[in-house]
């Protein structure tokens, strides 16, 4: 019997069980054959202890002696009783530090694990990446430290990586879970079979849960672990996953060292094939990882990827990949062969001989590696979604709990610090223009090589402490953004920026299996900030900052932003996941790609208002002002850039004027909109000239002319109209109390006054319900003279402000009339509403 599985009934508790084994030795006495049980313990066991207790009790009774029993009583309970978490010591492997191992460390910290590092300092050795395939190096660091603890015997030992694996319970729900699991030793388990599937019959049989032996993380008292790892007897690129395998399913070395699976996934979750299986759960306040299909909570979870290529049954094909040359950019095929030479060895001769070269297509191997990269991908995106939440990265209760770790301390620096800079970088650029680079379509250049062109000057550049990139669809509002991020300490990373009223932003918070967009259960709540803090992504765009020091070593490459056909940004998200380095040759039609290190990580920074996205899908540049008519594409931009800045107050405070009798004065444009309106019209030109004769209008007659050009004429009128109705309208209803406006207008145009054209208009009524008649340009600046004077009133307004608007009765009322501009020109924007 490999074990006594723990009662599913059984009741007591650790301090009962203790009460129990107490009473069991009071209860010994001596007899003939040495030791016996006194009849009231005999009467406690059948009716506490678990049925197989009681039958072996039964048979001991009948030998006439009790000591096989008592033995078998005490060992039982102990499983009751809990392990102290300073008998556990985690164990991992990381030749070199990544953004996944700070993670591990940093959920281990959370729990106090104690964790022992292995192969600090080391070169890696272990085949074409630390989580690939290859590996046995690590085995060979648990065959070195595992002699000093091989007779600990009430150490427990757990093996786990390090880079794609974040804990979500503490020590004392491991050390449970393993004691009822009852066995020596338990790997993770798996619902994938690597590396070699030629070995599935030879596994145990499985009714529920995953069969198969994943050795990303497994625990084990220090005495059977040993005695696993001195079997090693390989090289450093070997495979490790390949040599447990090969032990557990032996069935006598099975049994003989008392090994398992963790085949429901109580400890160990790997993520590989099992990502419809585990979701996030909010509970009590705490996220926490469930496996919904065995109902269980995980301690440990794995994003372990297919990033392997497998062809035919070649498992071990991939041992290529560790042996690489590259000669001049010209391959050495001498070398080549050598190395196919190498992987045929470990096939058997018929399976050499039975290589069909037609399946060696570099197509096929391509296709092959790019779903698994895509699905490795996958998962590692997976597994980021879940650290930014276990263990209790962010809670409901408490948001982000990580976000001031690690950060970096500005607080003495000055709010001006890079003023400075700014002035001496401008008092340089305007003698020495030449020494800034400009990147124009003269240069002939796709963007990925832009792109690439302007991170390469950091890189290059010592002194270059960070990278910030900004796009020019990126409207940053904060103006301590870069102080913001820089604090927050990571290698990469970008402020969130949104399109104004749309879930559309420039991250991803998840992957499709081809890569592409997905949206992740949190995407929206951290766009809209009901959940505010710094999340691991596996995609960002738009803006950025980089440090300097990682482009000069883990991103030393140049060609970040070329991947396949991917857009430059998708290439360089992909190739950080990845780091991919891109050292290829084909050698016998076969593409190999090696894939150099683990992913490092992108993060998202929603803990401030940075901005917001500019729509720019549907921008028309066939205007002269193409920003005036973005007030639907980009509603917030073109209020920021044209509307005054003391609208608001017109509601708020008491700023609108009535210097005449219903005749109402306030801002409305900004400067920027009365320039850039004037600058539309001269540049379209075709002024109507004051004539009568007007086919632009019904009838073809004007009675009142004016020297103007139609909105309609320069296409603005959708624009105009909307403005009519955003901005207009309501101060339409607080000023004419009771009166709600259509906000719809026949007539809109701009009018031009000069005294060698148009200088004055005679007394009118204008076909309207109301008027706004808009400023455009300064009097005593622009022009002299000039003016408006409403003739039932007597009352003339002689000194327009630029930006402000009259808005009086039409038709009815308000007869009035322009007076004469003097010299200069003078414009105004008219608008007949309600008609």
């Amino acid at each position: 019997m490999a074990g006594l599985p723990a009662p599913a009934h059984l009741t007591l508790s650790a301090a009962s069980s203790l009460s129990l084994l107490l009473l069991l030795v009071l209860s010994v006495g001596p007899c003939s054959s040495g030791i016996f049980m006194t009849p009231p313990i005999y009467a406690l066991v059948p009716t506490q202890v678990h049925p197989l207790v009681h039958a072996h009790w039964n048979a001991r009774s009948t030998a006439g002696c009790k000591v096989g029993a008592f033995k078998f009583l005490v060992n039982y309970l102990m499983l009751f009783l809990s392990i102290s978490p300073d008998k556990l010591l985690v164990i991992t492997v990381a030749t070199k530090e990544n953004d996944g191992f700070h993670r591990f460390m940093q959920s281990a910290k959370y729990f106090n694990y104690t964790v022992k590092v292995l192969g600090q300092g080391e070169d890696w050795r272990g085949g074409a990446g630390i989580n690939n395939i290859g590996g046995g190096q690590k085995v060979r660091l648990m065959k070195e430290v595992m002699e000093h603890y091989a007779k600990q015997e009430d150490l427990i030992v757990l093996f786990t990586e390090c880079f794609d694996v974040i804990f979500a319970g503490g020590p004392e729900e491991v050390l449970k879970k393993f004691q009822k699991a009852n066995h020596k030793v338990v790997f993770a388990a798996d619902g994938i079979l690597w590396p070699d599937k030629r070995l599935a019959d030879k596994y145990p049989i499985v009714h529920i849960g995953k069969r198969y032996l994943n050795s990303g993380g497994f625990i084990g008292y220090a005495p059977y672990i040993n005695r696993i790892v001195q079997q090693w007897n390989l090289q450093d690129n070997d495979d490790d996953q390949l040599f447990y395998t090969k032990i557990y399913i032996d069935p006598l070395k099975r049994e003989a060292i008392n090994i398992t699976l963790d085949h429901k996934c109580k400890i160990f979750q790997t993520l590989n094939g099992a990502v419809d299986e585990v979701v996030l759960k909010f509970e009590n306040g705490k996220a926490r990882a469930k496996n919904v299909f065995y109902e269980t909570l995980p301690v440990a979870i794995n994003g372990n990827g297919p990033t392997k290529v497998s062809h035919n049954n070649f498992s071990l094909f991939p041992y290529f990949f560790e042996i690489y040359l590259d000669v001049g950019n010209k391959y050495d095929t001498t070398h080549c062969f050598q190395v196919l030479g190498k992987v045929y060895s470990t096939l058997s001769y018929k399976e050499q001989n039975s290589i069909d070269e037609k399946e060696m297509e570099d197509s096929d191997v391509l296709n092959q590696e790019q779903e698994l990269e895509y699905l490795g991908g996958l998962l590692k995106s997976l597994l980021n979604y879940f650290g930014n939440y276990v263990p209790n990265a962010w809670t409901q209760d408490k948001g982000c709990t990580i976000c001031d770790l690690d950060t970096i301390d500005l607080s003495e620096v000055d709010e001006v610090y890079h003023e400075k800079d700014i002035k001496v970088f401008f008092d340089k650029a305007k003698h020495q223009i030449s020494s800034i680079k400009i990147v124009g379509p003269e240069e002939n250049l796709s963007q990925a090589e832009a792109r690439n062109m302007g991170m390469d000057f950091c890189r290059q550049d010592e002194s270059c402490e960070y990278y910030f990139s900004v796009d020019a669809d990126v409207v940053l509002t904060n103006p301590r953004t870069l102080k913001i991020l820089i604090e927050q300490n990571r290698k990469v990373i970008a402020p969130l920026v949104t399109r104004h009223g749309k879930l559309w932003s420039n991250f991803w918070g998840a992957l499709s299996p081809d890569g592409y967009y997905a949206r992740s259960e949190d995407y929206v709540d951290i766009v809209q900030g009901n959940r505010v803090g710094i999340w691991n992504v596996p995609y960002m765009a738009n803006v950025y900052l980089i440090k300097g020091k990682t482009l000069r070593s883990e991103m030393s490459e140049r060609n970040y932003f070329v991947r396949d056909k991917l857009d430059p940004d998708m290439a360089l998200c992909r190739n950080a996941r990845e780091m991919v380095g891109y050292k290829m040759m084909v050698c016998l039609k076969v593409l190999i790609k090696w894939l150099a290190l683990p992913g490092m990580f992108m993060y998202i920074s929603n803990r401030h208002e940075f901005g917001r996205l500019l729509s720019t899908a549907n921008y028309n540049t066939s205007h002269y002002n193409n920003d005036l008519w973005q007030i639907f594409e980009n509603p917030v931009d073109w209020k920021d850039k044209y509307i005054n800045r003391d609208y608001p107050k017109i509601f708020t405070e008491n700023i609108v004027e009535q210097p005449c009798p219903d005749v109402f004065w306030f801002p409305i444009f900004s400067e920027k909109a009365c320039d850039e309106l004037v600058e539309e019209m001269e540049n379209y030109g075709k002024w109507s000239g004051g004539k009568h004769h007007d086919s632009r209008i019904s009838g073809g007659y004007e009675n009142v002319p004016t020297d103007d050009i139609h909105m309609k004429q320069i296409d603005l009128e959708t624009v105009w109209l909307h403005f009519i109705r955003e901005f207009i309208a309501p101060v339409t209803l607080k000023v004419f109390a009771g009166y709600y406006t259509k906000g719809f207008a026949l007539l809109n145009f701009v009018v031009k006054y000069s005294p060698d054209r148009q200088r004055s208009l005679r007394p009118h009524h204008d076909a309207s319900t109301f008027t706004i008649n808009i400023a455009l340009n300064n009097v005593g600046q622009d022009f002299q003279g000039g003016g408006c004077k409403f003739l039932r009133y007597n009352c003339s307004i002689e000194s327009p402000r630029k930006g402000w608007s009259f808005m009086h009765p039409g038709r009815l009322t308000h007869l009035h009339e322009g007076l004469p501009v003097k010299n200069g020109t003078r414009y105004i924007a008219v608008s007949f509403i309600d008609p």
